[in-house]
């Protein structure tokens, strides 16, 4: 049972601080930033967490609540594809091709970036 308010406690989290951070839609020249912004922080948390999860050799639950829970709910693959979507049905094809390279591109480079920093963390702060 616990697993099951672990993930809602994430889940919750991570909607919440989602709905914060997309309540006000920005856009730069254009291309909207917010969600972008949710998934490259998402990423960054996640790829922090993996390493983190493996080195201190946390219990299976705390990706419950970090990994499924808080970055599944925080993240958001189908508000960013409306936003493609949205852009495509404004003919605007060159933010269409920045948006999917941003939101994808930028994405897996947080998480390689989260790792990275675990890593220096485990190598000064725990070594």
């Amino acid at each position: 049972m616990i697993e099951y308010v672990l993930l809602a406690v994430g889940a919750i989290a991570g909607a919440f601080l989602r709905y914060a951070m997309v309540a006000s839609p920005k856009t730069i020249g254009g291309l909207p930033v917010n969600v972008l912004a949710v998934n490259i922080l998402g990423s960054f948390i996640l790829g922090l967490f993996s390493v983190l999860a493996i080195a201190l050799n946390l219990d299976s639950n705390y990706s419950l609540l970090v990994a499924t829970g808080f970055c599944g709910a925080f993240t958001t693959m189908s508000s960013f594809a409306l936003e493609t979507t949205n852009l495509m049905d404004s003919n605007r094809f060159i933010l269409v091709a920045l948006n999917i390279l941003a939101n994808v591109g930028l994405s897996i480079g947080t998480v390689l970036g989260g790792m990275a920093v675990a890593n220096v963390i485990m190598t000064r702060i725990f070594r």
